[in-house]
């Protein structure tokens, strides 16, 4: 039996291994290209190690005003979105959790319904759109803003949690609000770090939205501008750096340079979630 263990836990281990060399080797390949010096580069000399240190992709990255406008959009999306959809979120599965709650199945049923079912783009817009949503703010940071999954998740935990607990909130007088802020929100640390986590990242990826809902390139996110920049090569000041042939070259160093600047700040918030991360997912898929 302690044999078997062994030889799973070695194959684990180099499966892991494995996993971990493959998803990090573009992401080094990258940074080694964006902060090498231009003649490596042009030369196929840089795999994983930058040769010559330059940060002149960078600077050049930072100074377009593009790239420093989309940033402060990406931020104020992502915190709106994050604080909306947590708040909707957790009050939702809060009254989800409640059996007693009036309705209580049929509401469950129509909510489970659309993780397999939607009404699709178009209708989406459509309504959207007649809410007056188009090129503003709200419109990217209200559609979406509940996702069923993560709402079912958050409410297998709150179900999990001792009744005691809102017992003795209702003794000392508070109403179902005062629970939730008073004593749930408080012990679901684990469960909304996860959930908001998830949140974040998605909008801070989320390129869709915006090409759907926005028009004004001032309210365009970094998503935007940077797959503008990847697959159409707009970048201002591109043509000081280039040198005839070997321009796209050149180019991509700088697209490789604003990916870089695009990702290392989301993955910079994961590190201070880290203690809640695994904590939340497992108690909320695991208890029901």
């Amino acid at each position: 039996m302690r044999k078997r263990f062994s030889i799973f836990a070695l194959v684990n281990l180099v499966v892991m291994l494995i996993v971990i060399a493959v998803t990090l080797f573009p992401f080094l390949h990258m940074a080694a290209i964006s902060l090498s010096h231009m003649t490596p580069v042009l030369k196929g000399e840089v795999s994983l190690w930058p040769k010559g240190l330059n940060f002149g992709n960078y600077e050049l990255v930072l100074k377009d005003p593009r790239i420093l406008q989309s940033y402060m959009n990406t931020i104020i999306y992502t915190t709106l979105y994050t604080c909306i959809a947590l708040i909707t979120t957790g009050l939702g599965a809060y009254a989800l959790s409640k059996k007693a709650m009036p309705f209580h199945r049929g509401f469950t049923i129509l909510i489970v319904i659309t993780m397999f079912f939607n009404g699709g783009m178009i209708p989406t817009f459509l309504v959207v759109k007649e809410l007056h949503l188009i090129d503003t703010l709200w419109g990217m940071v209200l559609p979406g803003a509940v996702s069923t999954w993560y709402l079912m998740i958050m409410r297998t935990f709150f179900q999990a949690m001792p009744a005691e607990l809102e017992e003795s909130g209702k003794l000392d007088g508070l109403t179902d609000i005062g629970l939730f802020i008073r004593i749930i929100a408080p012990l679901s640390k684990p469960v909304f770090a996860t959930i908001g986590m998830f949140y974040a990242v998605s909008m801070w990826n989320n390129f869709q939205l915006p090409l759907l809902y926005l028009r004004d390139p001032d309210l365009f996110p970094l998503q935007v501008v940077l797959r503008n920049i990847v697959l159409v090569g707009q970048m201002n000041g591109t043509d000081a750096m280039g040198i005839g042939e070997d321009q796209m070259v050149v180019e991509e160093s700088l697209k490789y340079a604003t990916i870089m600047v695009a990702t290392i700040p989301i993955l910079l918030v994961y590190p201070f979630l880290q203690k809640h991360f695994v904590k939340g997912v497992m108690i909320g898929a695991i208890k029901g």
